[in-house]
């Protein structure tokens, strides 16, 4: 399946037109203008489409609610259906509780990690930047977004990519923003280092990983 090429503000719109508690969900697919005025989310709350402003008297499945949490656990990070399924599979292999293990493999990829480091400023940007050979891991520059990191792996930024604009300024947001606590960043050196497993009150991914469980296991 192709990866999604249409306007993401939709995505969020949809997201939070299906939310039952009127809660405003952003993906943040479009970076700090998530968290600006110019935010469709803040400036439509209607779904994409919809005309009137009435809600939608159509009752929700317990399906439904399922697969609406995991297209937006997906669109979240920027992952393919199949790619999607095949780290569920992945996490149901492992003991223990099978959506937590889900989620830390999705933040273990290279593109959510530099997204998390505030050295990009959406995930789309931080895959671009992964597929063009700014990062290596312990050395070794990895151009796959998809490469899951491991506790205690050190990120690197080459020497020629910090002087191009775009990292000037990502690095100028990386020092006013603190990454996730399984995370160490060091500002002088550039240098990143994965501390440890992320614990689920660390992700701060707006999903019920449970709802995804129960639409894989149907």
């Amino acid at each position: 399946m192709s990866r999604y090429t249409g306007p993401v503000c939709r995505l969020c719109r949809r997201e939070t037109a299906a939310s039952k508690t009127g809660e405003k969900i952003k993906l943040f697919l479009k970076g700090d203008r998530c968290l600006s005025r110019k935010c469709a989310v803040e400036r439509r709350g209607t779904a994409p489409g919809q005309k009137t402003t009435g809600k939608s008297r159509t009752k929700v499945s317990e399906y439904g609610r399922q697969l609406r949490e995991k297209q937006k656990m997906r669109r979240y990070y920027g992952v393919h259906e199949a790619q999607f399924e095949n780290y569920f599979r992945e996490a149901a292999r492992v003991p223990g509780q099978t959506g937590r293990t889900f989620l830390q493999l999705l933040e273990r990829r290279l593109d959510n990690i530099v997204y998390r480091l505030n050295l990009a400023a959406s995930r789309a940007q931080a895959r671009q930047l992964v597929t063009h050979r700014h990062f290596k891991i312990n050395g070794k520059v990895v151009n796959v977004p998809s490469h899951i990191v491991r506790p205690g792996d050190v990120v690197t930024i080459g020497p020629r990519s910090l002087k191009s604009p775009v990292f000037e300024s990502n690095l100028e947001q990386a020092r006013s923003r603190r990454p996730p606590d399984w995370l160490e960043w060091n500002e002088q050196e550039n240098v990143a280092k994965v501390l440890q497993l992320p614990a689920r009150e660390h992700i701060d991914t707006p999903v019920d990983e449970q709802l995804i469980v129960e639409y894989y296991s149907r």
